[in-house]
């Protein structure tokens, strides 16, 4: 059976030089291992899949996978679905506010002339790093202990620990080694640039260390740490992916009441239709 697909890069206005997510429409006859296998074809880091919703607060259902596993929330994926269910004719039923259902719960995403953003989820691991962890990073980033300024677990879904390191120049500098830790590596830039941190975030894949160009829970889950600790106001513009050559600009936003927003620019790059079944 043929079915819409989109391809949006996420977290820019150019063309490739974000984060690209496949958008597959239409997705609810589609079975969980085609679903599986279509994700590994892809092999982008997220792959999703637009389905009527099952709760009627909600706008649309996605399901996301990785070529591995399945994921109940992902940032970079959430912001491209949604631009991909908007180009599509999807008419929010709130307006400016777009509810996104995922394994998750339900997602709120706002649009506005700066873009698409959604609400930082809840941390479900946050606090201080012991010791023997610290070692444990250090040696996957292939640095000396001493250079890390700051470490927390900021983890609201995927994993993450984060680092601080003393500048973005030590950030850009990194060649991780092998490791089973996913990090997020955070820097403040120089006076007058036009980003306040760089970001890297590594994770494990076939026993090496992959980068991911830019990364939506990641910033979301900096964004908790940062803000809460006084390392950063609100808002701020994060720089990601510039080591892969990418130009990824994360907004770190908040509002009256406190909640986190995290947003950037999206653009369709490929829009078609493909065969799955």
């Amino acid at each position: 059976m043929r079915h819409r697909f989109s391809q949006i890069d996420v977290f820019t206005t150019e063309p490739y030089l974000g984060n690209p997510v496949a958008v597959v429409h239409d997705a609810d006859g589609i079975d969980d291992e085609t679903m599986r296998r279509f994700a590994r074809w892809t092999n982008l880091s997220e792959t999703t899949f637009l389905l009527t919703p099952t709760d009627p607060a909600a706008d649309y259902r996605v399901r996301i996978f990785t070529p591995g596993v399945e994921l109940p929330f992902a940032g970079h994926p959430t912001l491209g679905t949604c631009h991909a269910w908007l180009a599509a004719g999807g008419v929010p039923v709130q307006g400016d506010t777009i509810v996104q259902q995922c394994a998750a719960g339900l997602i709120t995403v706002r649009r506005s002339e700066a873009g698409l953003a959604f609400t930082a989820p809840p941390l479900i691991r946050s606090g201080p790093v012991d010791d023997a962890m610290l070692d444990e990073i250090a040696a996957a980033l292939r640095i000396a202990r001493s250079e890390i300024v700051d470490a927390a677990w900021a983890d609201n879904g995927p994993g993450w620990v984060a680092v601080m390191l003393p500048d973005a120049a030590a950030v850009l500098a990194l060649s991780p080694a092998p490791s089973e830790l996913k990090i997020g590596v955070v820097a403040p830039q120089p006076a007058g640039s036009d980003t306040a941190f760089e970001v890297r975030a590594f994770f494990p894949k076939n026993g090496a260390s992959d980068e991911d160009p830019v990364t939506g829970s990641l910033n979301a889950s900096l964004a908790m740490w940062l803000l809460g600790s006084g390392a950063a106001t609100a808002p701020y513009t994060a720089s990601q992916g510039t080591a892969l050559g990418r130009r990824g600009r994360v907004e770190v936003t908040t509002d009256d009441a406190g909640a986190i927003w995290v947003g950037g620019g999206t653009v369709t790059c490929v829009a078609g239709e493909v065969e799955i079944g």
